[in-house]
């Protein structure tokens, strides 16, 4: 009757527990990991197991599909869950675990070395008697792994020595794992000492770092939680121990130059990853000195160690990220038994519990961005671009005190041909990617101008997906510096020099397009100040073109300016700004629509090919087209003109509708133009007005912005020709292989010829 009725209590004891414990993540995990082995029977759990290990897990969706916990393959258990038995002859576990005090139950979990030390102790007297316990008990494998010096001086002493460590691992109450929450803590048995509790979302729960591995077996005087490693004493904050440990002397110098070390001396929950002399020792020469010669920078260095979360290195059964004190984030993983830091393997030694957090020591410093000078951030993919800034002189004028925006290109923008430029030119087209102030993405706005140290002003374009300098547009991957941002950009940015109309001038392919526009009376509006975005067909267009065909064209001034406008619309649209796959509509200056979309990098008008895209002119862009464009809704009235059309365009069908005419398209003289320059003063975007009349032929339309960020003077045009001019020996950049850890590079260097 008695044993019915100690298992009636514990059936019910149980069901409640688990009731209320519906919304612990371990819990949670117990219950998935009941799912998952619902065909093996009732009360079964699936388990992982890390092959070449002991250690299990109930297992994350995500580490279960992977079929790996730490990157390491994991196979599949099937165990009783907690608190249930088999019965002979029937499937899964039918049966609950009897129920007992703590002392039988340290027995019933497999905790024997634990209860052979309670004995010994005279603590099973205690926790054989009435109260409420919660026991977290070391495995008999924790105490295998106990360093051997403190295995045997408990043991030696057991009436005390052994009797405190044991009392150490006891709470007077009992607390299920739904009652243990995240940052919580314990005090224990022993002289109040503390147990820092963590609760993690991947159902891990750890008492001072030690990890719950047989959970919530209810006992008749408490619970016991079965932990993976022995408990020691914690009483020391951060603080105190860098200030003792002499292998983290250069780290404690840089907390107290920073004034972060008395910030991991107050209450908390941290995780410091604490870089090693040896670590230090390792910094590349004057990186050290310069960083710990600057507050900031010092500051942003320590602060990039720490977490403001404490992560006990048996918690983390994947990669995630986390933030630190320092503002950017950290990628914390494992692989296998090691702990990995942004995907590299540098914790000597994990798990130094403190009473505000965890020390893991690793020997590689962690250099965050923001105490990182500009020229510092450029990441693999844009080592072309540093490396010719630093062997062309120009890293040496990035003074740390200064602000610098960089426009690095990926390695790949490069061809050989630019490599193998004259020195002087190459200079020249890298100070066009270094801007004299510091600009991050969301201060660029559309229409603004950028001044670079070569006194060359930039253009910024902003469109819905993309955001572009001159021809070239923006990849992910912008940084902040100490002294700056690096922008990442797909190609070499190309500054404007001539206008549209000289472009056209200059280049054979347009000259029929180009005496139309002359025809037309356009040639002035190519030529103007604007923002213009011009499709120019080659001469290729316009083949089977007689002298006759092209006087009757120009006779009717009205058709010819609505073929021509037809090409041209406001604004500047580079090709690669547009969102790949998408039709973008633009309205023209005609009137008509243009229907634009970019697919495998090339662009489309009207499904028309662009030969050759972003063509930058200091007035707009060109996109050049081997066939005129005509808007398929605009019918022609006149049978000449019809036949001309048709023999120039036949991938539509031009509607005739007799003797229907072209719409006038006004010009307009004496239109004031308005320029607003935003100016930087004292750190702040200063608008200034001008306003001035000039007579000059402007299509109907917005008046046109300017925006100006500039830092101080330039050099001009004419310095940059005698340097040119200088009779100097002419020096090439010429690319070499390197290969490091088996990865090929390119690296640039120049060399005298």
């Amino acid at each position: 009757m008695k044993i019915f009725f100690l298992f009636t209590f514990s059936t019910f004891l149980l069901s409640a527990f688990e009731q209320a414990a519906a919304s612990a993540h371990y819990d949670k995990i117990l219950t998935h990991s009941r799912i998952r082995a619902r065909d093996q029977g009732p009360n079964v759990c699936a388990l992982q197991q890390v092959m070449g290990t002991k250690k299990k897990y109930f297992s994350t969706c995500r580490n279960w599909y992977q079929g790996a916990i730490c990157g390491k393959k994991a196979t599949v258990l099937y165990e009783c869950c907690p608190g249930y038995l088999k019965m002979d002859g029937t499937r899964g576990c039918p049966a609950v675990a009897p129920i007992d005090h703590v002392y039988g139950t340290l027995g019933i979990v497999g905790a024997t070395s634990t209860q052979q030390y309670s004995d010994i102790s005279r603590l099973r007297e205690e926790i054989e008697g009435r109260g409420s316990f919660t026991f977290f008990a070391p495995s008999n494998e924790a105490w295998e792994q106990l360093n051997s010096e403190i295995h045997k001086n408990l043991v030696d002493n057991v009436n005390i020595e052994l009797y405190n460590a044991l009392h150490h691992h006891m709470v007077n109450k009992r607390m299920l794992t739904k009652d243990l929450k995240n940052g919580m803590t314990l005090v224990s048995m022993y002289n109040d000492q503390k147990l820092l509790i963590n609760h993690y979302p991947n159902g891990v729960v750890t008492v001072n770092c030690a990890r719950i591995i047989h959970g919530n077996q209810i006992a008749t005087n408490g619970v016991v939680h079965v932990i993976d490693r022995v408990l020691t004493a914690v009483g020391n904050t951060i603080q105190d121990f860098i200030e003792v440990e002499d292998d983290l002397s250069s780290l404690r110098a840089a907390a107290i130059t920073s004034d972060v070390l008395d910030t991991l001396g107050r209450p908390g929950h941290y995780t410091l990853f604490a870089p090693t002399n040896e670590a230090f020792e390792r910094l590349p020469r004057g990186v050290l000195e310069r960083i710990m010669g600057d507050k900031v920078a010092s500051e942003a260095l320590v602060k990039f160690h720490i977490l403001n979360t404490l992560q006990c290195s048996e918690a983390i059964t994947g990669g995630a990220v986390y933030e630190t004190l320092e503002g950017n984030t950290v990628e914390v993983g494992c692989d296998g038994e090691s702990l990995t830091v942004n995907g590299v393997k540098m914790v000597k030694r994990k798990d130094i519990v403190t009473s505000n957090g965890v020390i893991h020591l690793i020997d590689e410093v962690l250099i965050p961005d923001s105490a990182k000078q500009v020229i510092e951030l450029g990441g693999a993919q844009q080592t072309t671009f540093t490396d010719l800034v630093a062997q062309l002189g120009l890293a040496s004028s990035l003074r740390p005190e200064g602000q610098y925006t960089l426009l690095a290109p990926l390695n790949g923008a490069f061809s050989d041909d630019t490599l193998r430029m004259d020195q002087r030119l190459l200079k020249t087209i890298l100070q066009n990617h270094i801007i004299k102030v510091k600009v991050g993405l969301n201060e660029l706005y559309n229409g603004q101008e950028l001044e670079t140290i070569g006194g060359k002003l930039l253009r910024v374009f902003v469109y819905r997906t993309a955001v572009c300098i001159e021809n070239s547009c923006m990849v992910r991957g912008s940084k902040e510096g100490r002294n700056g941002f690096i922008h990442i950009f797909r190609q070499i940015i190309n500054p404007a020099e001539k206008t549209l109309h000289e472009m056209l001038r200059n280049d054979k392919r347009f000259s029929v397009f180009l005496s139309l526009v002359k025809a037309a009376d356009l040639d002035d509006v190519l030529s103007r100040p604007g923002e213009w975005t011009l499709f120019v067909p080659t001469n290729d267009a316009f083949k089977g073109l007689t002298d006759d065909d092209k006087d009757i064209l120009i006779r009717d001034k009205n058709a010819l300016r609505n073929i021509l406008l037809y090409h041209l619309t406001q604004g500047v649209f580079i090709g690669s700004g547009f969102e790949p796959g998408v039709t973008n509509i633009l309205k023209t200056i005609q009137g008509g629509k243009l229907y634009l979309k970019t697919v495998n990098d090339t662009l489309l008008v009207n499904e028309l090919k662009s030969r050759e895209s972003d063509l930058m002119a200091t007035n707009g862009v060109i996109h050049v087209i081997d066939k005129l464009l005509y808007p398929a809704d605009l019918p022609v009235g006149n049978d000449q003109l019809l036949t001309i059309l048709k023999k120039l365009i036949k991938y539509i069908q031009i509607k005739f509708v007799r003797d229907s005419t072209f719409k006038e398209i006004p010009l307009t003289f004496y239109k004031p133009i308005i320029k607003t320059y935003t100016k930087i003063i004292d750190g702040r975007p200063v608008e200034v007005t001008e306003k001035k009349v000039t007579e000059e032929r402007i299509i109907q339309g917005p008046e046109i912005k300017y925006t100006r960020i500039t830092a101080g003077g330039s050099d001009n045009e004419e310095k940059l020709k005698k340097l040119l001019e200088e009779e100097a020996p002419v020096r090439k950049a010429q690319p070499t292989r390197r290969t490091q850890g088996g990865t090929a590079r390119r690296r640039t260097r120049l060399a005298n010829h």
